[in-house]
C-alpha cells in the first residue's frame, strides 16, 4: 500500500550564487553501482576463464525451445527462483534475451502475432515505466503500438490489448496487479525488481509470461542478460524466433558469466543461509534500508518534498518483516512548485521527469542505485534546500 509522507521542518538554504558552482548530480539512470562494494569483496570467486575454443557455436547443447540458452544458465536461473521463492518455474519455458529490453520486445511480438487489421494497443497503469512507450513505438510496428494509461483504457471501445504489469512498479515502488478487466487482453508481468533487496517476497509469482533481469537481480547491468518464464510453448517459440532474427541468439560469454554468479549466490545461501555478510540479498536489503532511512531523514527536515510510504510486510525469503526499499524514489514537490525537475535542476540535480511516466510534473524519479559518493552528495545538497524560492 502506498501513501504520502509529508515533510515538516526546515534547515539552511543554498544561495543562488552558490548553486551555479555545484557539479551536476545525475540520478536519472538506474545504473546499479550500489552493489559494487559487495562484488569487489567477492574477489576472484566470480572470475570466468573461457578458452578460445569454447562457446564458439550459435547453438547451445540443449533441446530447449530457446535453442541458444546454455544448460548451466537455465539450471542456475531455475535454482535461483526456487531459493528466493519469487517465481514459479515448474512447467515454464525459459527464454533468455539481451537484457529485459529485448525480452520485452520479444514478448510484444509473440503476443501480437498473427497480425490483425490494426495494431494491438500496449498499455500500462500510470505512473508506468518511462521506457515502455518508446520501446513499444520505436520500430513503428504494424503489430502493436503504445496505448497509454491502462487505467483509462476502454477495452470495449478500443478492442484487444496487451497490458504490462510492472511490480514492484518503476517509478513508485508499489506492488501492482492488472487493471483492465477484459477477456480480450493479454498480460506481460515485468518483475525486474521483485527481489528481496527491493521488496518483501510474499509468494512465488505465478503468471503466464513473467520476465526478470540480471542487472537488477545482482547489479551486473553490463552483462545484458534478461529472461522470461513462459507458460505457453507457442509464445516461447515466437519469443525465441524474435531474438533469433534480432540478434541470432544471446552472447554465450555473458550467459556463462551470469550462470557462475548465480551459482555462487545459491551455493552461499545453501551453505550459510542468511546469517552472513556474504549473503547477497541480505546485504542488498541492508544497504537499501540504510539509504532509504537517510533519505527519509533528510525529507523529514524539509518543507519542500514528500515521498511514498510503504507498509512493513513479512518477507518469506528473509524470514522476517521488512519494508519495501525501491530502487527509485518517487519524489514529489510541494504544491507551489509546478515542475519538480526544473526546480531541482536549479541545484544541479538531475532526475527523470514525472511526465515521462505519464504522471504530473510535480514528480521526479530519483535513482537510489548510484555509487555512495554520488548518493551522499545528493543527500547533502537536498538537505540544504530549505524552502521554495521564486
Amino acid at each position: 500500500m502506498c501513501g504520502t509522507e509529508r515533510s515538516s521542518h526546515s534547515i539552511a538554504c543554498l544561495s543562488n550564487g552558490s548553486r551555479a558552482n555545484l557539479p551536476v548530480i545525475d540520478l536519472d539512470p538506474g545504473n546499479p553501482a550500489v552493489f559494487e562494494e559487495y562484488w569487489r569483496r567477492m574477489g576472484d570467486k566470480c572470475r570466468v576463464d573461457i578458452p578460445g575454443c569454447d562457446l564458439m557455436s550459435y547453438k547451445a547443447p540443449t533441446g530447449n525451445v530457446c535453442w541458444f540458452l546454455l544448460p548451466e544458465l537455465e539450471e542456475a536461473i531455475r535454482r535461483l527462483h526456487r531459493a528466493v521463492g519469487n517465481a514459479v518455474v515448474d512447467e515454464r519455458h525459459l527464454v533468455v534475451g539481451t537484457g529485459s529490453t529485448q525480452v520485452f520486445q520479444a514478448a510484444l511480438y509473440a503476443l501480437s502475432t498473427p497480425a490483425s487489421h490494426k495494431p494491438i494497443h500496449v498499455v500500462s497503469a500510470a505512473p508506468y515505466y518511462s521506457s515502455y512507450p518508446e520501446e513499444t513505438d520505436f520500430l513503428c510496428s504494424r503489430l502493436y503500438k503504445w496505448g497509454g494509461d491502462a487505467k483509462e483504457y476502454d477495452a470495449e471501445k478500443s478492442g484487444a490489448f496487451i497490458e504490462v504489469v510492472n511490480s514492484p512498479n518503476n517509478p513508485d515502488g508499489c506492488m501492482r496487479q492488472s487493471v483492465v478487466n477484459a477477456s480480450q487482453g493479454k498480460l506481460i508481468h515485468d518483475f525486474a525488481y521483485y527481489w528481496p533487496q527491493f521488496t518483501p517476497i510474499n509468494s512465488p509469482a505465478d503468471h503466464d509470461l513473467m520476465y526478470f533481469t540480471f542487472s537488477k537481480c545482482t547489479g551486473h547491468a553490463g552483462s545484458r542478460i534478461g529472461w522470461a518464464l513462459v507458460k505457453d510453448r507457442e509464445v516461447a517459440v515466437k519469443m525465441t524466433k524474435y531474438i533469433e532474427l534480432n540478434t541470432l541468439g544471446v552472447s554465450k560469454d555473458s550467459q556463462f558469466r551470469t550462470a557462475k554468479i548465480i551459482k555462487l549466490l545459491c551455493n552461499d545461501y545453501q551453505k550459510i543461509g542468511l546469517n552472513s555478510s556474504n549473503n547477497f540479498f541480505e546485504y542488498g536489503n541492508r544497504v537499501m534500508a540504510k539509504r532509504w532511512k537517510n533519505l527519509r531523514d533528510v525529507i523529514g527536515r524539509s518543507d519542500v518534498f514528500s515521498l511514498p510510504t510503504f507498509e512493513r510486510q513479512y518477507c518469506c525469503f528473509l524470514g522476517r518483516p521488512s519494508r519495501p526499499y525501491p530502487a527509485f524514489a518517487w519524489l514529489k514537490c510541494k504544491e507551489e512548485i509546478e515542475d519538480c525537475g526544473s526546480f531541482l535542476r536549479g541545484y544541479n540535480i538531475e532526475g527523470r521527469h514525472g511526465k515521462r511516466f505519464g504522471a504530473d510534473a510535480k514528480y521526479l524519479r530519483i535513482s537510489m542505485l548510484s555509487s555512495d559518493d554520488v548518493f551522499y552528495d545528493f543527500l547533502d545538497r537536498l538537505s540544504a534546500i530549505q524552502t521554495f524560492q521564486q
